[in-house]
């Protein structure tokens, strides 16, 4: 799977999917890095492919109005500290792979995932 983890989560999160085994881009390590416009972020995750992975509500409003991104995991956790955001992602992450490779739009609350629906694009 393929994914461009958003600025407000730690690069550390990029590592542990790409150790998972995982294409992934964090932010921070495109030209314009953490400061590249959200719809640019939108763009360039549907042209590779990748699901966006973020905090900002703005993506999952960009999805349900215009599909854009095409494929979304919500992190929903609220304040967590880094730590807990990897271990619950660890915990979690068979599950979400699971949920992504049949749904366009997920999300990872402090509790679950929660399936939103859409057909994955991919």
């Amino acid at each position: 799977m393929k994914f461009l983890v958003d600025a407000q989560l730690p690069t550390r999160l990029a590592q542990l999917l790409l150790n998972a085994g995982h294409d992934v881009v964090h932010s921070s390590r495109l030209p314009q890095g953490n400061r590249t416009p959200d719809d640019v972020l939108a763009a360039l995750a549907d042209v590779e492919g990748r699901v966006v992975v973020t905090k900002d509500r703005d993506f999952e409003i960009g999805h349900l109005l215009n599909g854009a991104p095409r494929n979304l995991l919500l992190v929903t956790t609220g304040n967590v500290g880094n730590n807990d955001l990897l271990d619950l992602f660890g915990v979690n992450l068979a599950l979400i792979e699971a949920a992504l490779d049949q749904n366009s739009y997920v999300e990872l609350s402090a509790t679950t995932v929660i399936v939103h629906g859409g057909a994955a694009d991919r």
